[in-house]
């Protein structure tokens, strides 16, 4: 088996970029920041037409000639692909090139493992790795695998390394799915809790380094490690914290995707994605400086889409401090926001992003004036919880007088868990919510 650990230095690489009419075009910058990521030194950026792919090589193998010359000459100790290659791919490659190849997929692995921090992360990295590997133990450069064991105590029929190789990635795959399931169990109940005290959770997604990590450190007062490379974060991260308007909340911080992230991937971070699945509400963090702005919203969908999430989603154009745009909230239909334009490293129209995040949770704000008796402290105490008492003044019988701003039906729910008689609280002056006073004691009848 490979070793899984992080390498000391940095290996000297060749990157083979294959534009392929028949698949998807792939970003040669975002490639380059992925190896640079995987602590890769490029020697060299080779790229490659094809109308199509070629069974055995993947390129054709008068290419694979040129860049075996270009290995040897630059002493070059890897190739990597910016496509998925097929195990028989790999091996036939790596006979020629007389060094290691690696794929799309086993680059974003190696990241992955540089990456993770937490125990989930690191089972989940580890359970991705052997499912991987599982396909491609026959190496054409780093051995046969097949020479039966011998010696001492060894001699007979035996099995081939091969077999035992695969046989104790089985049951580590196990082991692994295992554990995974116990941390499973541990975040339901954990979410269970939230959900019996009504508190919404906000799931940041996006495409890796579109800034999410940085916006979740400021919305949260965190230190999560953020930085302009592809895959900073992995590993999950919850934060409780109290949001001016919208009361207590939980925020998620999840790992950045990237186009073209396969399926097996996708399926074994299942259980990092999972608070994006149950979310109250998504912030798609988009990076509206990066000229494949529309390729990276699609492949963030895409994979929304192949997980099952289907929360609201509210899109937040991030970095207008380099994309020149103005910070700004525009709106799909008159109560509901679609996309807010801001720069969490400026701090521009951070306060327009609390705005829509109450409005996507709570509805249009409205402006009321109540006049509360002295009993109802309860009320002005989750009013002031939420940040939303504009003024208030005492009268000279006692009673308080509040102005706030805050959506009508989330105002009806905080009067009833107050237990409070709603004909008792004077003073409101907005026509829409004596409708939703006589709309709520008209339930009451």
């Amino acid at each position: 088996m490979e070793n899984f650990e992080q390498r000391q230095h940095s290996e000297r690489a060749i990157l083979v970029s294959v534009s392929v009419q028949l698949l998807d075009d792939l970003d040669a910058e975002e490639f380059r920041l992925l190896a640079q990521s995987a602590g890769a030194e490029i020697l060299e950026h080779v790229s490659v037409q094809r109308q199509k792919p070629d069974p055995k090589f993947f390129i054709g193998s008068g290419k694979v000639e040129e860049i075996a010359e270009l290995v040897r000459a630059l002493d070059a100790e890897l190739v990597i692909f910016d496509h998925s290659l097929s195990p028989a791919q790999e091996r036939n490659l790596e006979k020629v090139l007389k060094c290691r190849v690696i794929d799309r997929t086993g680059l974003i692995l190696d990241i992955f493992a540089l990456r993770a921090r937490t125990h989930e992360g690191k089972l989940q990295v580890e359970l991705a790795q052997l499912k991987h590997l599982s396909t491609r133990l026959i190496r054409g450069f780093t051995g046969n695998l097949e020479q039966q064991k011998g010696g001492i105590g060894l001699r007979g029929p035996g099995e081939s390394q091969l077999e035992t190789d695969r046989r104790l990635i089985r049951v580590r795959i196990t082991q692994l799915k295992d554990k995974l399931i116990k941390v499973q169990q541990t975040r339901l109940q954990g979410r269970a809790a939230r959900q019996k005290a009504a508190i919404p959770t906000i799931s940041l997604v996006g495409y890796t380094n579109a800034g999410k990590s940085t916006l979740f450190n400021i919305l949260a007062k965190s230190d999560v490690y953020a930085a302009d490379q592809l895959f900073a974060t992995l590993d999950p991260t919850l934060r409780r914290l109290e949001w001016d308007g919208i009361g207590t909340v939980v925020l998620a911080d999840t790992v950045g995707f990237v186009r073209n992230l396969q399926h097996d991937l996708v399926e074994s971070f299942k259980a990092t994605l999972e608070e994006t699945l149950e979310a109250t509400l998504l912030l798609h963090v988009v990076d509206s400086s990066s000229p494949n702005m529309p390729e990276q919203i699609e492949a963030v969908e895409s994979v929304l889409k192949e997980i099952g999430a289907d929360a609201p989603i509210l899109h937040v154009y991030n970095k207008i401090d380099l994309s020149g745009d103005t910070a700004k909230i525009t709106y799909k239909a008159p109560e509901l926001p679609d996309r807010v334009y801001l720069s969490a490293h400026s701090g521009q129209g951070l306060d327009l992003l609390g705005q829509a995040v109450q409005q996507c949770l709570m509805g249009q704000l409205q402006q009321f004036d109540l006049v509360l008796k002295p009993a109802y402290g309860k009320l002005r105490t989750q009013l002031y919880t939420l940040n939303v008492i504009q003024s208030e003044h005492y009268d000279d019988e006692g009673d308080l007088h509040l102005s706030v701003c805050i959506a009508p039906h989330k105002l009806e729910q905080l009067i009833k868990q107050a237990h409070l008689p709603l004909d008792e609280i004077v003073g409101a002056k907005s026509f829409l919510f004596h409708r939703v006073l006589e709309e709520f004691e008209s339930k009451q009848e």
